[in-house]
């Protein structure tokens, strides 16, 4: 498994390999490429008409993986950036889950719209798909109305799903700090995930205060322990 996700790495399965190696002590059951790919197939009924764009609030800000023909700074309403997924790979372990980022309802939230190829749509949607909804209860993929310079566009995004187990909720903020200045797993840190996140939003123009102030707190804990 490599450091990085890429796009090679995603289609090649490394995603599915991950989780399956550590179904017996995670408890989390990947879904097959048959289940997957019927899944996103039952999304897409629903898509609305033109272009479709994949919002980015996370990793895929940095590392989206996949093919697009644009792309625009972007906010929605009705959601907010959280780091309230516990994960027991990835970005942690078994005995020191880490934490990574959904969207989480309420507030709204800066990211970036990335658009989609008309003629690729399903196939480039399939690597998204196959990066962010390997499981069946981590995330619900939703359709949301997003601003950008340009004028609204619709764009596909990942929602928190919170009758998931590893649903963490809001945090104390020394836990947050806790968890994300110590976990790690096979895609790397949690400091370096929340890191590459807040370099390229600032790089980007995007704010988001509370991520901020968070990522200062982390680099604070972790400089402790140098």
């Amino acid at each position: 498994m490599t450091n990085k996700l890429s796009r090679d790495s995603i289609r090649d399965g490394d995603v599915y390999r991950m989780l399956k190696e550590q179904e017996h002590l995670t408890n989390i059951r990947p879904l097959t490429t048959v289940e997957r790919e019927a899944a996103l197939d039952r999304f897409l009924e629903h898509a609305p008409p033109g272009q479709l764009w994949v919002l980015g609030y996370g990793s895929l800000i940095w590392n989206p993986a996949f093919h697009y023909t644009a792309r625009a700074n972007a906010r929605i309403w009705g959601y907010h950036r959280s780091f309230c997924i516990r994960t027991p790979l990835g970005r942690g372990s078994p005995d020191n889950p880490g934490l990574v980022l959904a969207l989480d309802a309420g507030g709204s939230c800066n990211g970036v719209a990335f658009r989609l190829p008309a003629k690729r749509m399903r196939d480039e949607l399939s690597v998204v798909w196959a990066r962010e909804m390997a499981v069946a209860d981590s995330y619900h993929a939703i359709w949301v109305r997003a601003a950008t310079p340009k004028g609204p566009v619709n764009a596909l995004t990942f929602a928190v799903n919170r009758s998931s187990p590893r649903y963490a909720g809001r945090l104390p903020e020394q836990e947050l700090v806790d968890r994300l200045a110590n976990a790690s797993g096979y895609l790397g840190s949690c400091a370096e995930y929340l890191e590459n996140t807040v370099t390229h939003m600032h790089e980007c123009g995007i704010r988001d205060a509370h991520l901020f102030h968070l990522h200062q707190l982390v680099q604070a804990e972790r400089s402790k322990k140098s």
